[in-house]
């Protein structure tokens, strides 16, 4: 039981859906079985939550100011309080400069408490990036955040959802930017992180696909000569090293993602944030349009490049649903299990 990995959860914006999600995702004992779990954030906001979310009555908030006072038993969420959510001012949904303040300091805190070796992983609830700001901390991501507390220049994002892993060139950043950020030295780097990610949960031999930026891969420079000039001398450097790439070239955006589908990869290295985030969001993110509702908001995000391990939700803050207790915690469930698996593989 001693081997289980401590999985610390950011409770994300108090006036978003993290704390409710939380509640859902460990009501289920089973998680218990696999991991220890503690929250880090409000027991003010987790208690609420649970008076939100009918079926979790039976849940107990245990406030803890060290992790070495968990409990780790279901039916019981360790909360690591940090107190930093005035109730009387709490409202769901709403912006303030108080809520941005509080998530941006779990995630301090989370990062502080992994680096230090207290917990094993760390698992993220949605922040708003307006709010962290207004609180006067200038970033644009969660991300971005964990790069500087952990003091890392060479970093990205991976989103997975079942067997369809993308990771990314560049992420936050305008489309303009982001084209001029296709540069040979950035994607060979992806294309290491790729492959090192796939090796950190038990892929021994990843297979890697590499999408083009322009249509049709630039037709031999005709729309574009990105491919030849940047991407085609990375993919034959990564060769070189004995990284797989199947194909030895890019492959055309419109394609690699229907072929990673189909087993041809085991992670494609996209070129910008929506190349990469909108056919892991057509997957995993299910519109029921009858009953007017999500069936499923599924996918995780892993920062990876960074030396503690980092999952999160590939959602955001859900203000429209925060406080009804209505929102799903399957991308949760997800991050959860995908943090007990690398941490897994790490030890």
């Amino acid at each position: 039981m001693k081997k289980r990995p401590i999985i610390g959860i950011t409770m994300g914006d108090p006036a978003g859906n993290g704390a409710e999600i939380t509640v859902k995702a460990l009501s289920d004992p089973a998680v218990y079985e696999k991991c220890r779990p503690v929250v880090i954030g409000d027991a003010g906001c987790m208690e609420q939550a649970v008076s939100l979310v009918n079926k979790s009555s039976h849940i107990k908030i245990h406030p803890i100011k060290e992790v070495k006072d968990a409990c780790f038993e279901p039916g019981i969420i360790d909360v690591y309080d940090m107190g930093l959510v005035d109730m009387q001012r709490h409202v769901y949904g709403k912006l303030s400069k108080m809520c941005g303040e509080a998530a941006f300091q779990y995630v301090v805190k989370v990062i502080e408490l992994a680096l230090k070796g207290e917990i094993d992983a760390t698992v993220t609830n949605a922040i708003n990036k307006e709010a962290i700001n207004m609180a006067g901390h200038h970033y644009s991501g969660h991300t971005e955040i964990y790069a500087d507390y952990t003091h890392t220049d060479k970093y990205t994002m991976m989103l997975a959802h079942e067997e369809l892993r993308v990771v990314h060139v560049s992420t936050h950043v305008s489309l303009r930017q982001a084209c001029d950020r296709v540069k040979k030295d950035r994607v060979l780097e992806v294309i290491r992180i790729a492959n090192d990610a796939c090796k950190a949960i038990g892929i021994t031999e990843p297979k890697i696909g590499v999408a083009g930026l322009n249509p049709h891969c630039g037709e031999n420079g005709m729309f574009g000569v990105e491919e030849i000039e940047e991407i085609q001398p990375a993919i034959d450097a990564a060769m070189e090293e004995g990284i797989c790439i199947p194909e030895k070239k890019p492959t055309p955006p419109d394609s690699i993602f229907s072929k990673a589908l189909g087993g041809w990869y085991d992670i494609v290295v996209a070129m910008y944030h929506d190349q990469g985030h909108i056919p892991l969001k057509v997957k995993g993110f299910v519109y029921n349009k009858s009953l007017k509702k999500w069936d499923a908001v599924a996918g995780v995000n892993v920062t990876l490049g960074i030396p503690v391990i980092r999952v999160s939700v590939d959602h955001g803050t859900g203000f429209d649903l925060a406080g009804t207790g209505e929102s799903s915690e399957v991308s949760l469930v997800n991050s959860i299990d995908y943090a007990i698996r690398l941490a897994v593989n790490r030890n």
